[in-house]
Order: structure tokens, then sequence, then C-alpha cells
């Protein structure tokens, strides 16, 4: 008897599965249908920025390894598209050869290129410190007290491991100034900081001993 109803209990669990694929084999279709979709987007799009990404790498590559002071024009354009493309990896790199080579002498194009990596592409955290922080040492010669610090105060109100070197311009800029006080701060700041870094700590220890020291 008990075998009776469980051949009865499975033929109709059995039929309501039937039932089931036949009642919405639209929708179980078009369910499959979207997955696939979605698959090949996945693995297109993957493919697509790999090939992307390698393009990006040659074109910087070739440019530095072309790179003369012939065609000095052709490789600031070449490397200002790349910048453009806002790349996480060679965008940083080609404004740093850029700077290392002094290719631009525009204050304010640097600064423009600098502002398109800090506020438009999408950067680890840290190397975008470190782009904020050469922004900061580039401007730091040029600009008011305010300017400088509106520039590095995202680096100085975090615990980045360039908040110590951000302290460390700011002393050395206000010292620069004969504005010893402010210098003082400064450099009194690095040595109480959460995360600093030992070389910028013992020359700021020296600038306070040394210089500073009341």
């Amino acid at each position: 008897m008990d075998e009776d109803i469980s051949i009865i209990n499975s033929n109709t669990r059995n039929e309501k599965i039937k039932n089931f694929f036949l009642n919405n084999k639209k929708k179980l279709l078009a369910f499959l249908l979207v997955v696939v979709i979605m698959l090949i987007f996945f693995f297109s799009y993957g493919e697509f920025k790999d090939y992307q990404r390698q393009k990006v790498s040659n074109l910087f590559y070739s440019t530095i390894i072309d790179y003369e002071e012939s065609k000095k024009e052709k490789t600031v354009k070449k490397l200002t598209e790349i910048i453009e493309l806002k790349d996480p990896t060679y965008s940083p790199l080609s404004l740093y050869y850029i700077l290392d080579n002094d290719l631009i002498s525009n204050t304010d194009r640097i600064n423009g290129l600098f502002n398109i990596l800090i506020n438009k592409t999408s950067l680890e955290k840290e190397i975008k410190n470190l782009i904020i922080y050469k922004k900061g040492l580039y401007n730091a010669d040029q600009v008011s007290e305010n300017e400088l610090l509106e520039i590095l105060n995202p680096i100085i109100k975090s615990e980045s491991v360039w908040s110590s070197h951000a302290l460390y311009l700011l002393g050395e800029y206000f010292y620069s100034k004969n504005q010893k006080q402010k210098s003082k701060e400064f450099f009194s700041q690095i040595i109480n900081s959460k995360k600093p870094n030992p070389d910028i700590i013992t020359e700021a220890q020296k600038r306070l001993n040394r210089d500073l020291s009341d």
C-alpha cells in the first residue's frame, strides 16, 4: 500500500514538473537567453578591456622609446591622449614622464592633467594620494599658502602613507617664507602622525632641533 502511494506521489510530482515547464516554456527560454547574452557580454567586455589596456600599453612604451627632442610636441600630444584615456596605470605614468622630462612648461596645462587623474580617473587610494602630493610639490614654488593647503588637505586629513610627506612639504614651504611658527607646527605634526615615514620623521626632527628649537 505504501509503495502504491509512493508511486502515485512520484507520478504526481513528475506531472507537476512537466506542466510547470510546459506552462512556462516561453519564460524559461527567455531567461536562458538573457543568461547566455549576459555571459557573452561579460566575456566579450573582458576581452575588450584587455585589448584596450594592451593598446594603451603599446602606445605608451612606443611613445617614450621614440622620444627625442625634435619630436617633443608629438610626444606631448600622445602622452596627453593617454592621460585623457583615464587608464589607471598608463595615465599616471604618462604625466610622470612629462614632468620628469619637463615636456610642458605651461603650469595651467600641467594642473589640468593633474586634475584629470585626481578627479576623473579610477585609481587606487594611495596612488591618487601620491598624485595629489606630486601636484602639491609641483605647485609649491608658485602658489599661495591657501592654494597649497587646499591641494594637500585631502592627504593631511587622511591616514595616508603620504600624509607625512605632505606635512613635510608644508613645513618646508612655511620655513622658506620665514613663517617659523607655522613651519614648526607642521614638522611637529609629522612626529605625532599615525603613519609616519621613518626618513621623514628623521628629517623633521633635524629641522626642529636645528632651526626651530625655542
